[in-house]
Order: structure tokens, then sequence, then C-alpha cells
């Protein structure tokens, strides 16, 4: 009678380790099954008005991740057709309406159901600080007209606003930081970890209107209004940035311009050593002083005709181009150029936007020694007009034109601007994407704005991690063994009673 109590409570018992060893292994499997099952996703637009060009960014990720890091993917980026919204100032109906094929575009990429959710901004650079600073009324004016054209669509609008210099400098810095997951990354084991401060980039842009260096120093900043206090994932960055207003590619062109014409002796004829050999075009005073950045002559006639000839002499070229900068610093003050301070330069940088492009031309973002650059363009500058156009003959004229002015402007802001050097120069990577995504400080602004990046290390990673396989695996382990033991024991006590009645 107890020999057959003892197998009754041994069979139980093992028919209750197994209910629950088939239970674990179901659930394991539930919880893989809940991980590999796709996830909703949601999306952000963010427009970026520059002083030449707006463009739309598309971008999206998962909603269970929110507080992750590196998960932010590009969709697409739509090029708004026509200038950037600061030329609408006479026709401020005209910015609006420009941005919405982007928007039908945007719109049959979102679903439908999410569209009222998508977060969706607007911000304008420095081309509409040039214009507030020239007219605040026709700025109002032209950002109320675009405001009321995205008002039009089903997105959750959160505004439009002009960034400051060092916000745009910022952004562009965390995006770029973020894309590359040098502020946290994930570890195997769904653990956050920090990498260490070196691994953290630079930023350097360059847009038509202004340029923006922006980095984490080696040491203290001295100059409060170059210095961004950012708390990131637990972790805390005094980064330093500035933006250089006017010294962006398409200003600097014409400032460029002006200065050759007034150092001219003929006020009717000038020459220009960074355009090709034989170029030749005409130009309006009228055309030449239309911007803030540009000093015109005491009584300039907006009339007057300007015969423009391209002499291809690339040093005559640097030269001018150097006059544009005034290198001069305080005593006991480290600076860049016009006395604003910047401290040495350090670490990696990446150089996006006009900074690439150019380059990209002339195939010099492979990572080319200075003197290899130097050569290139100097050997570019001096091809004459109907050489470089046989040899580009699908470029826009225009761009092909500035091609060596803009170039040899680069080198002039980035050497004797920013103080790189033959040794500092090889930490320069330019670049037009990291992960896919377009350099620049849309990402990084939609970043902030929607508060995806938390100022605190966020927690463990959500889902099936390495660790909850294991204890789960060792947990079935245990139960087989444990059933496999009372098994054993029943079978031995069942031998056990037929000898006995032997």
């Amino acid at each position: 009678m107890q020999t057959r109590l003892l197998r009754v409570v041994g069979w139980s018992s093992a028919a209750v380790l197994g209910v629950l060893g088939v239970a674990v292994f179901l659930l394991v499997l539930t919880l893989a099954k809940d991980a590999a099952l796709p996830t909703r996703n949601r999306y952000g637009l963010v427009f970026d008005a520059g002083s030449t060009h707006t463009a739309l960014y598309i971008y999206r990720w998962p909603t269970d991740k929110e507080n992750g890091t590196g998960i932010v993917s590009q969709v697409e980026a739509c090029t708004v057709s026509g200038p950037g919204i600061s030329s609408y100032a006479d026709n401020p109906a005209g910015a609006g309406a420009s941005l919405k094929p982007c928007l039908d575009k945007a719109m049959k990429i979102i679903p439908a159901e999410q569209q009222r959710e998508t977060p969706t901004y607007l911000g304008a650079t420095a081309g509409m600080r040039l214009l507030r600073e020239q007219n605040s009324t026709k700025a109002e004016q032209v950002f109320a007209e675009v405001a009321k054209a995205i008002g039009e669509y089903p997105v959750d609008f959160r505004g439009a606003q002009i960034l400051t210099g060092n916000e745009e400098g910022s952004f562009g810095w965390i995006t770029v930081n973020y894309l590359l997951e040098t502020l946290v990354k994930c570890s195997f084991t769904g653990e956050w970890i920090h990498p260490p401060a070196e691994d953290v980039v630079g930023a350097l842009d360059l847009g038509g209107a202004s340029t923006q260096i922006t980095f984490l120093p080696g040491t203290t900043i001295d100059d409060s209004s170059t210095r961004v206090v950012l708390r990131l994932y637990g972790t805390n960055y005094s980064i330093y940035t500035h933006s250089y207003l006017c010294y962006g590619q398409n200003q600097a062109l014409k400032m460029l311009m002006a200065s050759l014409h007034q150092g001219s002796p003929s006020p009717q004829q000038m020459s220009h050593p960074c355009y090709p050999k034989g170029y030749r075009e005409n130009i309006t005073t009228a055309d030449l002083y239309n911007s803030p950045c540009v000093r015109a002559p005491s009584t300039p006639s907006p009339a007057q005709v300007l015969t423009v000839t391209g002499t291809g002499d690339p040093a005559a070229c640097s030269t001018a181009i150097q006059k544009l900068f005034n290198f001069s610093c305080g005593a006991n003050r480290t600076c860049g150029f016009n006395g604003v301070y910047q401290p040495p330069v350090r670490g990696q940088f990446f150089a996006f936007s006009g900074l690439y492009h150019n380059f990209h031309f002339l195939n010099l973002t492979g990572g080319q020694s200075l003197t290899s650059v130097n050569a290139t363009i100097g050997q570019f500058c001096t091809s004459s007009w109907e050489k470089v156009q046989k040899e580009f003959p699908t470029t826009d004229r225009t761009h092909l034109r500035d091609a060596c002015a803009a170039s040899s402007y680069i080198l002039g802001l980035l050497l004797q601007g920013y103080k790189f050097n033959h040794t500092t120069w090889l930490n320069i990577h330019f670049v037009p994407q990291v992960a896919n995504v377009d350099m620049g400080w849309t990402l990084g602004y939609m970043l902030n704005l929607t508060n995806m990046i938390p100022s605190e290390t966020p927690q463990r990673v959500v889902g099936l991690q390495r660790s909850n396989w294991i204890a789960a695996t060792i947990l079935l382990a245990v139960m087989l063994i444990l059933i496999f033991c009372l098994l054993t024991v029943i079978c031995c006590q069942k031998n056990s009673s037929g000898y006995e009645s032997l």
C-alpha cells in the first residue's frame, strides 16, 4: 500500500513538472514570436529651409524603441523645386505653394491612419536670418504662408522657426554622433554603454549663407557665447560651436566678387582669378550688391553692367579669398577668424553639405593628403573654360564656373579659418550620409523636439534578451532532469516490489 502511494505521488509530481516544463517552453516560444513580430512605426517630417533651397526629410522609427539610439531611419529626402523660402520675400504665397509637391509625396509614404500623429517641423537657417535682418515684416509673411500651406495637410504641424547659428551647429553635431552611436550604444546583453569621449566626432557644415564648426574640445571653453551644454543619455557634453553668417558658399563668393570689383581699376570691367581662363559674363551692380553680406560702394549705379573675365590663376585666387577673413586674434586668445574665439580643433570631424559636394566634384573625398588636395585644386583652377566644359559636359554652367572658387574657399576656411593643418587634415572625413541618413541638422532637431534622446541613460532594452533565453533554457533543463529522476525512482521502486513478491 505504501509503495503504491509513493508510486502515485511520484507519477503526479512528474506530471506536474512536465506540465510546468511545457508551459515554460510555450512561454519562451510566445516571447520569441512576439519579439519577431513587426513593430508599428512612427514617422516624422522636417523641412530644411536653407538659403538656396528647401528639402523635406521623412524619418521613421519603431514605436517600441522611442528612447533607444541609432534606430531612426531616413525614408525619403524630397528636394523642393525653386529657391529657398527667403527668396519669396516679395511673393510669400509662392513659398507655401513650393512645399506642396513634397508634402504630397510624404502623404503617399506615411499610412493614412498615422498622418495626423506625425510630428512636422520647418526650420529655417541663414537665408531667413538675413531676410529678418533686412525686413522682419517680410520674413513674418513668408512664415505665415508656409504655416498656412503645411496646415492644409493632415499632420501634427508643430511650427516653423528660424534656428540660431548655435542651434544649427549643435543639431548637426547631435545628428552625426547619434548615427555613429558615439553617445551611447546597446551592448549584446541589452545594457546601454557610453563609448569614451575620444569617440565623439566634430561636425563641419557649409551652407549657402553660413558655415558651422562644432566639436568637443580638450580644454575649457572660455567664451560662453560659443559654448553649448547638452545632457544626453546621462552624460553632460560641453561642446564648442559657432556659426559664421555670410560665410556660406554663395554669400562668400558674392563677397569675393564684390571685393574684386572694388579693387578693379575699371568700374565696367574686372578680372576674376578663380574663374576659368576664357570665361566671360556680364552682371549688373544690382545683382552684385543685393545682399546684406556685401558692402556696396558709396554710390553704386544699379543699372551699371560689369564685364567679368576669368583668368584661371590659382595663386591670385587664394590671395583674393584670404582677404575675406580677418585672421588677427587678441592677446592670450585663440580664435578662428574675425576675432571669434575657438579652441584648437580636436578629434575626428565629419564634413558634409557644401564641404562634401564641392570636394566630391573633384574626387577629393577619399582621404587624400593635403598636398594631393592642393595639387588637384591647383590643376583644376588653371584649366581653361573650354577644357572644363568638355570634361564636364553635363554639369550646370554656374556650378562649373564656381568650382575653382568654391574648392579654394573651402581650403582657406578649413586651413586658415578653422586652423586645421597637414596632420589634423587627415582627421576630416567628407561624407554625404551616415547609415543612409543625410548629414545635417534636421535629424538632431527632430530628435530634440520629440524628446527621443533622453537626458538620462535609457533602461535595458525591452524584449527577449539573451539572458532571458538562458534563464528559460536552464529552468526547462532542470525540470526535465527532475522528471527523469522521479521516473527513475518510480521504476526502481516497481522493480523492487516485483523482487519482493518472488
